[in-house]
Order: C-alpha cells, then sequence, then structure tokens
C-alpha cells in the first residue's frame, strides 16, 4: 500500500482553507433558498419567482418569466443570468424547463413599452408570465423592489432576489434565454443592428446602424436612439 504523504503545516493549511471555502459554498447555496425554505414552512408550497430581461434595450421586448420550482428542490450552478455564459445559460433553461413543476413567459411589445414606460411594461410582463403557469402559486417572489399589480397570490419584492431565491434565478434565466431567442430571430429580418450579438442594447454599432438606416418597428421610440454626444 502506498504511503500518503506527509503533513505538512502548509498542506495543513491548504486543506482547511478548502474546508472553509466548500462550506462557503454551501452556506451561499442555502441562502438562495432560505426565503422559499422559510416560505415552505408557513405553508406556502408553490412558491413562484418572476423576474424580467430588457428593460434597458433600444429594442425589443421587454420579457419575463415566472418559475415554481418543488419544493426543497435545487439546480445547480442557478445564478444571475446576467453573470452566465451564454452556452450554460441555455444549458440551464433546457434543466429548467424540464424539472419545475410550472413556468411561463410574458412580454410587453416595443409599442407597450413605449405607451406604458418601461417600468409599468415590465411590471405587466411579470403579471403576464405568472398567469402564464400552469399551476397557481401560492405565493409570488418578484426581483426588485416593487410588485406587479393584480397578482393572483401573495407577493413580496425582492432587491437583487436572483441572489437571494432559486426560483428568481430561474425565472432570470428563463427570461434571459427566451428574449435573446427572439432578438436572434428578429437579427435575420434586420441584419444591420446587429441584434445577434447586442439583442437590442444599446452599443455604439447599434447607435451607428440607427444613424445610418433609421429606427425600424421593433425600436422604442420612446427612449433615446440617438448616441449622446
Amino acid at each position: 500500500m502506498p504511503l500518503l504523504p506527509p503533513v505538512t503545516s502548509a498542506t495543513l493549511s491548504l486543506r482547511l482553507r478548502s474546508i472553509a471555502e466548500n462550506d462557503s459554498t454551501m452556506d451561499e447555496t442555502a441562502d438562495v433558498i432560505a426565503r422559499e425554505r422559510a416560505l415552505w414552512t408557513e405553508g406556502f408550497a408553490r412558491v413562484a419567482g418572476t423576474d424580467e430581461a430588457g428593460r434597458g434595450c433600444l429594442a425589443g421586448p421587454v420579457v419575463a418569466a415566472a418559475v415554481i420550482l418543488p419544493e426543497g428542490h435545487r439546480i445547480a450552478g442557478l445564478d444571475d443570468s446576467k453573470k452566465l455564459p451564454e452556452k450554460k445559460r441555455d444549458r440551464l433553461r433546457a434543466q429548467i424547463e424540464d424539472e419545475a413543476a410550472a413556468f411561463g413567459v410574458g412580454q410587453c411589445a416595443p409599442a407597450e413599452i413605449d405607451e406604458l414606460n418601461i417600468l409599468h411594461a415590465a411590471m405587466e410582463a411579470m403579471r403576464r408570465a405568472v398567469r402564464q403557469l400552469a399551476l397557481s402559486p401560492d405565493y409570488v417572489l418578484v426581483d426588485g423592489n416593487r410588485c406587479p399589480e393584480a397578482l393572483p397570490a401573495p407577493a413580496e419584492a425582492l432587491v437583487k432576489g436572483d441572489q437571494r431565491s432559486h426560483a428568481i434565478a430561474a425565472a432570470s434565466v428563463l427570461a434571459k434565454t427566451a428574449r435573446d431567442a427572439a432578438m436572434h430571430a428578429l437579427h435575420e429580418e434586420h441584419p444591420h443592428y446587429g441584434w445577434n450579438t447586442n439583442v437590442g442594447y444599446p452599443t455604439a454599432a447599434h447607435y451607428d446602424a440607427l444613424a445610418e438606416h433609421g429606427p425600424t418597428t421593433h425600436h422604442r421610440r420612446s427612449f433615446r436612439l440617438e448616441r449622446r454626444s
């Protein structure tokens, strides 16, 4: 039997550091479902999380998703969708759709954004996403500092909710991937604006295309579409 290497102060320090890092990771994972766990304990079995994507874009809809995960269920690697590489988001999207108890997607088109303003349009998109759920939620956790009106269950706003709720983090991924897919499809119709890469967000190339070709029907006329001088 091979001999184990001697334990020196250096190797012991590395092992202790590794244990501490693993414990920290477990604590962070536990914190992500802490709010859900408290609600489950109170009898709210179906906790929905909702989030939106595309508020700051010059073009395209604002898209929201809502997700109910089975009680106690975790999906490894979930995080705020903006922090995840595209390929990982796509893998997680498929896993979320497969493992969720229910999920829904809602959106507001550019014309609605111009009519309502982006804040109210984002609220409406989240309300629509929640109402698309195949199961009625017992409680809704909303990313941000306010809740949409007329939700079908009690609701609570969580600032940085995608870091504090597993269901919101899942909704963040679905909203982002659904919106990106929509913008990639629109890019085929309007290739000048680079929506296959900027997905409607303000970039130098997007502003240059607007200056040269003008806005499309998918641009938000209530937004500033010229580059600031």
